[in-house]
């Protein structure tokens, strides 16, 4: 088995896509570097990292993955068969929350649920520009067309949900329709967040979600202009698939797990890859998990947001969250050394 494991490893390299540049870097920590590392719950881990190993394709991840089911210390699995790896780009670490909203809706328009969620238009294609959000919203052109899946009761709900791509949404007969992204509109995001303080209504450090949420009610009208600043668009569709008491469909297709996924930029971190995170500032938190999903939003190798569950509280408690800290990806050995310098190795 261990013959047959350290083969795939080596086998795995010549599969890696190459993400370093000449900004990038990489040092190869030891286990006793990472804060915490000792007092987490490695089972908990392992368990969602086995839930997207079968989407990891390359030899040296297939082989791990054979061999996680066998392995009765998930503390000892990881430190046997991976290397922490700090990646840096030079931008600081910074961490973010996201969540599974949870709107108020129905199958049908009334005068409370006014609100359309729609399908993806058919003639809407990849990388091209559709209608913007002012020109979907202020024109009708969607409307009478048969894409709705629901109405809801609140449009800044709507927005958040388009900025967090999949949610549910609950009927009133208790019942709930979970939605996931399915296209968007090919116009840039533009943060709101970003345009308060810009206009200095805000500092920085006084925006949020919720924020956002409170001004935007207490003021209609300017509201309504501010989420328009955002030309993006998101659309949706249904996800049947996924058992209510499941998280949402990451990128990798797949259930994400509240506080033990996390979404990275690609560009750095492999997905499926165990992340060991150490956020500072307040409650702080050293886990182990695992890169799930993605975001427009996260770029950079030290850029993560942290999936916070379903619902209001795990809205709020995402909504606050910007940290500073380090990340740190775990990579099969061989493939971790494989990134440093020639000189070094």
């Amino acid at each position: 088995m261990i013959a047959a494991l350290r083969a795939a490893l080596v086998a795995g390299i010549a599969m890696m896509t190459n993400i370093a540049t000449a900004e990038t870097s990489y040092t190869i920590l030891d286990y006793k570097d990472l804060e915490g590392w000792e007092r987490d719950d490695h089972h908990a881990a392992l368990r969602v990292f086995q839930n997207t190993c079968p989407d990891l394709d390359a030899p040296d991840w297939r082989a791990i993955c054979a061999t996680a089911p066998t392995f009765g210390n998930a503390k000892k699995f990881f430190e046997l068969l991976f290397r922490p790896v700090l990646i840096e780009d030079g931008a600081d670490a910074k961490f973010t929350g996201y969540f599974e909203p949870e709107l108020q809706g129905s199958r049908v328009p009334t005068a409370r649920y006014r609100f359309p969620v729609y399908r993806k238009p058919p003639e809407v294609r990849l990388g091209q520009r559709f209608l913007s959000r002012a020109e979907i919203e202020n024109t009708g052109a969607l409307v009478g067309r048969g894409l709705e899946i629901a109405w809801v009761d609140d449009s800044v709900e709507l927005f958040f949900l388009q900025i967090q791509g999949s949610g549910r949404i609950r009927l009133p007969d208790g019942s709930a329709i979970r939605v996931g992204y399915g296209g968007a509109n090919g116009h840039p995001y533009r943060s709101v967040g970003t345009e308060l303080v810009r206009r200095g209504t805000y500092a920085s450090h006084q925006v949020s979600a919720q924020v956002i949420q409170n001004w935007v009610k207490r003021n209609p009208v300017d509201g309504a202009e501010l989420l328009r600043h955002n030309p993006s668009y998101v659309f949706f569709r249904t996800v049947n698939q996924v058992p209510a008491h499941k998280g949402p469909l990451g990128a990798m297709n797949r259930s994400i797990t509240t506080m033990r996924s996390v979404a990275v930029d690609p560009a750095y971190t492999q997905l499926g890859a165990p992340v060991w995170v150490e956020k500072d500032g307040d409650n702080p938190i050293r886990r182990l998990m695992i890169a799930q999903d993605t975001g427009s939003a996260i770029k950079g190798a030290q850029r993560a947001d942290i999936f916070f569950g379903t619902g209001d509280e795990a809205g709020r408690q995402a909504g606050r969250l910007r940290d500073p800290g380090r990340m740190i990806v775990l990579l099969p050995i061989q493939r971790a050394y494989s990134l440093l310098p020639e000189a070094v190795m």
